[in-house]
């Protein structure tokens, strides 16, 4: 089937943020296929289900936790016992990891919503991913947004500390396993490099049983060729992390994911 003749459905929860990323592979496939028929479909979703892949991604998008305040200077400079509010473990960790006496609160909801429960509770900041400030255009300076007549102040946080979660700044394209064609479709606006990070990430996260309810970050990054993991796993109670590395050729992820989860096991 040609382009010409098909039609692609894209499916995605309702959010401004998965809308933005849906526009976003539009425009990729749009790219390869200027002919390409496109329909985006609103979707309620209760999990992955069986029988789909990971057939595709996009180029990875900033990976920075951003801490949002309201005011300047960073966590450095929030009061002690300042509120802090974010809905990710992991998060949670980390911040009490550089600063013990923070009161955390937790958050849910889109950007959107986040960004208004800071600005109508008496909380002093939040948490969010760099990358979904970025996809929404909210972050158009590096230090502050506007929104909705609020100014916040920005702190990208640092990788040290706040190792992102597997996957994070990453677009997916799941399609079913007997799907050849959209497949073989997908697969040309598929970013390799991205794509074997995001395996060995998901190796590693499914070798160590841990998802997004779990105190762990992990990244790996390819460098001509050579693809070098970090991890990061909160254990119990304890303040500080376990942590790791490990390093080796960019096609064996697998191999590599699971050097590091012995390693940090280990220590």
């Amino acid at each position: 089937m040609t382009a010409e003749n098909r039609k692609i459905v894209l499916g995605t929860r309702g959010s401004e943020l998965a809308r933005a990323q849906a526009r976003l592979v539009e425009k990729a496939i749009q790219t390869v296929w200027p002919e390409a028929k496109i329909e985006t479909k609103i979707l309620a979703t209760q999990g992955d289900k069986a029988k789909v892949e990971i057939a595709a991604v996009l180029p990875r998008a900033l990976i920075d936790d951003v801490l949002v305040s309201k005011r300047r200077g960073g966590l450095a400079s929030l009061p002690e016992g300042a509120t802090v509010a974010t809905g990710s473990v992991r998060r949670k960790h980390q911040l009490l990891w550089k600063r013990a006496d923070l009161n955390l609160v937790d958050l849910r909801g889109n950007v959107p919503t986040r960004l208004r429960k800071l600005a109508e509770n008496e909380w002093d900041a939040i948490v969010l991913a760099r990358a979904g400030l970025e996809r929404l255009a909210l972050s158009s300076s590096r230090t502050e947004i506007s929104f909705e007549g609020r100014q916040f102040f920005l702190e990208i946080l640092l990788h040290e500390i706040f190792l992102p979660a597997g996957g994070q700044g990453i677009i997916a394209l799941q399609v079913r396993t007997d799907d050849q064609s959209t497949k073989a479709l997908v697969d040309l606006v598929n970013n390799r490099e991205t794509l074997l990070c995001l395996q060995a990430e998901r190796e590693f996260l499914r070798g160590l049983q841990g998802d997004c309810n779990c105190p762990v970050g992990v990244l790996a990054k390819i460098d001509n060729r050579k693809m070098k993991m970090r991890a990061q796993v909160f254990l119990g109670e304890s303040a500080a992390p376990r942590e790791a590395e490990a390093e080796g050729a960019c096609d064996e992820g697998g191999k590599l994911a699971g050097e590091l989860l012995r390693r940090i096991t280990q220590e």
